[in-house]
């Protein structure tokens, strides 16, 4: 998501900085957005001197001082409070009192992450889509302390990027999580209790509800420790059953069988053709 978030930034003008605490995620990252770059010139939706300037927009650095002149820093890290916490505790210090704080979170509190800023008026939730480059969403979530001024300028970042806005209330998992990760539960109850196997129930929702994707081929593409994570979120947050993770999906995120990421999850990626791992 931060290469991501950064390739699109720099796409729109922006000078872009993206830190990691691994030098071979910036690297990786870095090297993605390059890739990425060139698909869009191959289509022909940019041109190869957008490229080369997008590029010479983006530095990388492992040290958060590295965003000490920003005008606006959008945190990316993984689906959990306390490292989100602990990432704008340690930044606050580091960066200019004017500078606005936005978080990518997909489901977690906004007024509570603000809550851990120095700042909470200038902070507020942007959720792009995966992959950023090609979604056209960003969900824009206010928290009870956001200023309006905060929402109107970080609008007019998504705006600049190109992106389709949305604005969601600070509940949990706000629009397209509250909606989409239910669907995929649902999808991990129906292969936990037999009705289908991967293929069938991914097949089905394909060409049976006209989905590009299957949800547990969309479940290995976000991560199934995310949408664990989500889950975890919707069932302590709005405290009903419906929400209530399924035992499957805990026992793939407790055997490390994340996704794509890992290379297995409900499907094996270790060959040329993703295979159903059930």
């Amino acid at each position: 998501m931060g290469h991501g978030i950064a390739h699109v930034a720099a796409l729109a003008g922006y000078d872009v900085v993206m830190t990691d605490i691994n030098r071979e995620a910036l690297d990786k990252g870095l090297k993605l957005i390059d890739r990425n770059l060139g698909r869009q010139v191959g289509r022909d939706l940019i041109s190869e001197a957008d490229k080369t300037a997008a590029l010479g927009r983006v530095s990388i650095d492992t040290r958060l001082e590295a965003l000490s002149d920003c005008d606006l820093v959008i945190e990316a890290a993984t689906e959990d409070e306390a490292v989100k916490k602990n990432i704008f505790q340690k930044l606050c210090p580091l960066v200019k009192p004017e500078a606005f704080l936005a978080s990518n979170t997909s489901s977690l509190s906004i007024t509570r992450l603000g809550a851990a800023t120095d700042r909470p008026g200038q902070f507020m939730g942007l959720h792009f889509m995966n992959p950023v480059p090609v979604m056209q969403l960003v969900e824009l979530i206010r928290g009870i302390a956001t200023d309006e001024a905060t929402f109107t300028a970080l609008k007019t970042v998504v705006d600049r990027m190109g992106k389709q806005a949305v604005s969601a209330e600070d509940f949990p998992a706000f629009i397209v999580n509250r909606i989409l990760l239910p669907m995929i539960n649902e999808a991990v109850y129906t292969l936990y209790e037999g009705v289908g196997s991967v293929s069938a129930i991914d097949t089905a929702m394909k060409l049976g509800a006209n989905h590009p994707m299957g949800p547990l081929e969309l479940a290995d593409f976000i991560g199934l420790d995310t949408c664990l994570a989500v889950m975890q979120v919707l069932h302590d947050g709005l405290a009903d059953t419906k929400y209530r993770p399924c035992p499957l999906l805990v026992k793939y995120v407790e055997a490390g069988w994340l996704g794509r990421k890992t290379g297995r999850g409900f499907y094996d990626y270790s060959g040329d053709v993703p295979t159903p791992t059930r």
